[in-house]
């Protein structure tokens, strides 16, 4: 019998890798590396009126080491120097290990500068508020105190909050009214997090506004020393290509075909392989062993060998735990487990007592030695799970 494909069988499977690889190789190539076409997310890569690439190409021009992070958040490292975080509206829920990242940014010395009410969710301590209606158009907001984040940027223009009044005393208004904070600025660590009612001054159409392009610098520092992070993975952007495919049917294409190459795998396999008798289970039970040696000891009433060797090796493993000579007395033991181990020093040595007494033929009876094994189990099995612990 040929072990062999004949030509339909090789055609098809040829066909159907090809074709596989093309539809791979198209989803790849046509679709978009991000989620970013709606013209209301500020997002670095998008160049729609509510989009962020002008500032992003801006940023680049004047000097500033800006990239764009595509990763998750809790892969966040300590802030070398002066780096800065955007967090520009974004749209997935944080996790756990998300937020205790960007805690531990702050706290290192990182700033993060953040817009619109989501980003309450990530920040540490920030509580969310209602943003205004985008048809009611964008409002000026004055500057409130004399601060670094007002140079050359008396007033700014966003979309209007409704009454934003952060409830924490720490939440400085840098920018806003008398109805309704519109730029909030407070200390977290050793870091800073400057936080806008809406990401209006660096998105694309806004940036332009008086005030708006001033107010961005000023937050994120001098060219020289910002290190600035753009924050696309929360706007639904994944660093590698299988990230990319996740939220779509292609995994489950890949199982089907994987599903369906093992079910011709196992078929060819099977009609095709040598013929091989059927492996004949062995007689021998594997507690044979078990049973004759439990047989032996109780013929020969030898309960007492039986608690011998386990006693020997409680105290074998008590010795090698303590660093205690090998012919040490069972007070001796007990002392330094009561010390060291935090063991119940009367009862370790009650029970070491009665091994050494079992001694001998016919001391004990079957009942009594077993439940003294039974005890001295119980002592190693604690011992060796206070060791792994330790380990």
């Amino acid at each position: 019998m040929s072990g062999s494909l004949d030509r339909s069988d090789r055609a098809l499977l040829i066909a159907a890798g090809a074709l596989l690889l093309v539809v791979v190789a198209i989803a790849a190539l046509l679709g978009p590396p991000q989620i970013a076409g709606s013209s209301s997310l500020p997002s670095s890569y998008s160049p729609a009126w509510g989009g962020a690439k002008a500032a992003f190409l801006l940023l680049e021009s004047l000097g500033y080491r800006v990239e764009r992070w595509e990763q998750p958040l809790a892969q966040l490292a300590a802030p070398a120097g002066r780096t800065v975080l955007i967090l520009a509206d974004p749209t997935m829920p944080p996790g756990e290990e998300d937020r205790l990242a960007i805690r531990k940014f702050l706290e290192a010395g990182g700033t993060v500068l953040a817009t619109g009410s989501a980003a309450a969710r990530f920040l540490p301590g920030a509580a969310p508020f209602l943003e205004g209606d985008i048809a009611s158009g964008w409002q000026s907001y004055p500057a409130t105190i004399p601060s670094p984040l007002v140079r050359d940027a008396p007033a700014i223009t966003m979309e209007a909050p409704y009454q934003w009044n952060p409830p924490s005393l720490d939440e400085v208004v840098v920018y806003g009214d008398a109805s309704t904070a519109a730029v909030v600025a407070f200390p977290y660590g050793r870091g800073r997090v400057v936080w806008w009612a809406a990401p209006t001054p660096l998105t694309n159409g806004g940036m332009r506004q008086p005030g708006n392009l001033a107010l961005l610098l000023n937050s994120l520092g001098s060219p020289e020393s910002a290190h600035v992070l753009w924050d696309e993975y929360d706007h639904g952007v994944r660093g590698s290509l299988w990230a990319f495919f996740q939220p779509t049917p292609v995994p489950w294409m890949l199982l089907q075909c994987g599903l369906v190459f093992l079910a011709l795998l196992a078929t060819y396999s099977r009609r095709q392989g040598p013929a091989r008798n059927p492996e004949k289970p062995s007689r021998l039970s594997p507690l044979e062993f078990v049973e004759t040696m439990g047989d032996l000891y109780r013929a020969a009433r030898a309960g007492w060998a039986a608690v011998e060797i386990a006693s020997e090796r409680l105290r074998f493993l008590l010795t090698r735990q303590l660093a205690l000579p090998a012919k040490a007395s069972a007070a001796q033991i007990s002392r330094h487990a009561g010390a060291r181990l935090g063991w119940d020093e009367p009862a370790l040595l009650a029970l070491l007592s009665r091994s050494e007494r079992a001694g001998g033929a016919g001391a004990l009876d079957d009942a009594a030695a077993l439940e003294l094994v039974r005890e001295i189990h119980r002592s190693i099995a604690r011992l060796e799970i206070g060791h792994r612990k330790e380990n």
